[in-house]
């Protein structure tokens, strides 16, 4: 017997400092749609996810509640356990970070790598966001803030997240000696990094810039791996959380078979917000201890709302167990795998979310199945009696339905998942149109067409069958309906051709539809409330963490800052009309948006503003006018200069650009 190939996936491990939303699900769905498929093309399949319960974060957290850190985890944990078996994820190994063995095997690699003399002690001094467990440069962060003088004295991370001023020993790991060998791996393997986009960001962002040395300990705190040999130091949260992908396949244990079996991961897939993690210190990590790196590392877009980045001091989160519980966890599932284009950005509304239900599921699908079982019945005493191929619209359909195997096949192999479905959904329209074609209701009525009639109703059958198995590795539920009520078994049926599997069989004689249609304007109405609810319960609409950032900036330094400003000072500053000429997202960073202007001076002005989060649509903003400072110092961001500053206004989390009327002049001057 041959032996099945092997396929590896893994999921980020979640950080347990909160409920986790349709955003943290939309990962965890996507690897086990992928680890279904593969079981369905006969790979063994090691899947894997888990959670990452290190860091000051957690100790804070826990400690906000009154808990240990291990009792808080704990019980994060345990939700987030329940969650995963709430959406039918098919993972084989749930790690957590505290586990007994992880802890043991990432101690011995970072004493490993001491020795060897890859990781070294020295002092760390820079910024440090708590909520990110990351570390920044003074140039990586989004935003600075700085005294009179121009000292910086805080700002945030890309993420929003205010940072920290720290200085503590630490010991750190030579990242820059794996600089080359890592740029040199990029282009011997090009399709390592996915999407493209997401390699010339970590090169661009990078590792071009001088790739420095990574801070892999901390002393502040005590909530995390203690190195063996200087105890007072423990793990950098980040190295803690990459090793899990091999920890908890043995490596380091007396027992590292499914290491040897397992590894390298086939794909990773992770957000990308932490790509940089995975690309850049993961596979120099891998590098230092001679172990082979994964073959790809896919980093998806992010789940956006209208009004941005799916947030809880915004208020607009949706949490999955709400739509399972009143839609079927299928709906959830399809809408994910479907509506999201997976490489990148997709945005969630609840109108798009009731009208794939009514539209894809009821309508397409749910109507084909119902018509078909209710015509078996009908016409046939609910027999599938055969499937010959008689007329021109059974070879099309016939044809269609192996193009449609081709098709998916392609697409799911390469992580195209709406695409996927999309070939699928063709194939679910070309059937409804057969019936129409076939007209089962007029062929019925003529005895002399009864071996076609029954042929039609088989083709229907069969197609409905192979729509099943396809679908499967998405909708865990409907396809096993569908096969119910068509006579059929998953164990023995399930073939992903089109042949004559369903002949023989006896449909269900009382044909239910799987897919209820919706009231549109009260589900999306329910949708909308249960979000208000949750922005009432989270307290939404407190003031943002970044405009508490800034006060909290201004009011460390009341002293530094006048109460009034003269007037030749306001003067200085020259503000004008500009007409956006063209806008895009800029190459190298996620919230940036490229401004082209036209300023009235006959030259185009640059601006870069970090708006991305408010205007995902930002292609509507072409044609609008603007204000902008435009005598402030050119100023270099992300590889790209910005010559101004657009003007917007800020309550609370609402960011505006300060549009005016079009009947402003370009260049017309505020005063």
């Amino acid at each position: 017997m041959t032996e099945k190939k092997t396929f590896y996936i893994t999921t980020p491990i979640y950080y347990p400092s909160g409920k986790l939303t349709i955003g943290n699900s939309y990962t965890t769905i996507a690897a086990d749609t992928l680890a279904r498929y593969k079981r369905n093309e006969g790979f063994d399949v090691f899947f894997l996810t888990g959670t990452d319960e290190h860091g000051l974060k957690i100790e804070q957290k826990a400690e906000a509640k009154n808990m240990q850190p291990q009792e808080y985890v704990d019980m994060m944990a345990s939700d987030i356990k329940k969650l995963w078996k709430y959406l039918e994820i098919s993972n084989d190994k749930f790690i957590r970070t505290t586990d007994d063995y992880h802890v043991k095997a990432v101690q011995k690699i970072v004493e490993r790598l001491i020795k060897q003399g890859d990781i070294y002690l020295g002092e760390y001094t820079g910024w440090y966001s708590v909520d990110d467990e990351e570390y920044f440069t003074e140039s990586q962060l989004a935003e600075v803030y700085r005294d009179k003088d121009g000292k910086v004295i805080g700002g945030l991370a890309p993420s929003g997240h205010e940072v920290q001023l720290v200085k503590e020993p630490s010991y750190f790991f030579k990242m820059s000696k794996y600089a080359d060998r890592l740029l040199k791996y990029y282009e011997d393997n090009p399709t390592f990094i996915e999407p493209e986009i997401r390699k010339n960001e970590m090169i661009n962002n990078f590792i071009k810039p001088g790739l420095e040395d990574l801070a892999v300990s901390r002393t502040t705190f005590k909530w995390g791996v203690p190195i063996p040999s200087d105890p007072k130091h423990v793990v950098y949260v980040w190295v803690d959380a990459l090793l899990n992908y091999i920890t908890a396949l043995g490596y380091m244990s007396d027992d590292d078979s499914l290491f040897k079996k397992y590894w390298p991961a086939n794909v990773q897939f992770v957000g990308k917000e932490i790509v940089r993690f995975h690309t850049i210190y993961w596979p120099i990590i891998l590098m230092a201890l001679g172990i082979d790196l994964p073959k790809q590392v896919f980093g998806h877009g992010w789940l956006l709302m209208k009004d941005g980045k799916m947030s809880k001091s915004k208020g607009n989160v949706v949490y999955p167990e709400m739509l399972v519980s009143r839609y079927g966890l299928d709906s959830l599932r399809y809408y994910l795998m479907r509506a999201m284009p997976f490489g990148n950005d997709g945005v969630f509304t609840p109108e798009d979310y009731v009208d794939r239900i009514n539209y894809d599921l009821a309508n397409d699908l749910g109507n084909l199945l119902n018509r078909t079982v209710s015509m078996i019945n009908k016409y046939d005493d609910g027999k599938i009696v055969s499937i010959d191929t008689l007329t021109d619209f059974d070879k099309d359909l016939e044809k269609t339905a192996n193009d449609t195997i081709k098709d998916y096949r392609e697409h799911m192999d390469k992580f195209e998942f709406p695409e996927a479905l999309a070939s699928v959904w063709a194939f679910i329209s070309r059937a409804n149109k057969y019936i129409d074609e076939t007209k089962p209701w007029v062929l019925a009525k003529d005895d002399a067409k009864k071996v076609e009639l029954q042929s039609v109703l088989g083709h229907l059958a069969e197609s409905l069958r192979l729509i099943a198995v396809l679908i499967s590795p998405v909708m865990t539920q409907s396809p096993h309906k569908i096969f119910a009520q068509l006579g059929l078994n998953f164990e023995n049926d399930a073939a992903v051709e089109f042949g004559k599997t369903v002949i023989g069989r006896t449909v269900t004689d009382k044909p239910e539809p799987i897919f209820p249609r919706l009231d549109a304007k009260e589900e999306v109405q329910y949708i909308k409330d249960k979000m208000a609810e949750e922005q009432a319960k989270n307290g939404a609409g407190k003031m943002s963490k970044s405009a508490a950032a800034k006060k909290k900036a201004q009011e460390e330094n009341e002293d530094d800052y006048p109460k009034e400003i003269q007037y030749d000072d306001f003067a200085k500053v020259k503000m004008v009309v500009c007409e956006i000429l063209d806008v895009k997202r800029a190459e190298n960073a996620d919230k940036l948006l490229q401004f082209k202007l036209d300023d009235g001076s006959g030259i185009d002005r640059q601006i870069l503003s970090s708006i991305y989060e408010f205007y995902p649509n930002f292609k509507e903003l072409i044609g609008k006018k603007v204000i902008a400072v435009v005598n402030l110092k050119p100023r270099k961001i992300r590889g790209e200069w910005s010559n101004g500053m657009l003007l917007s206004t800020e309550k609370g989390d609402d960011v505006q650009l300060a549009i005016v009327d079009n009947s402003h002049k370009n260049g017309a001057v505020l005063s």
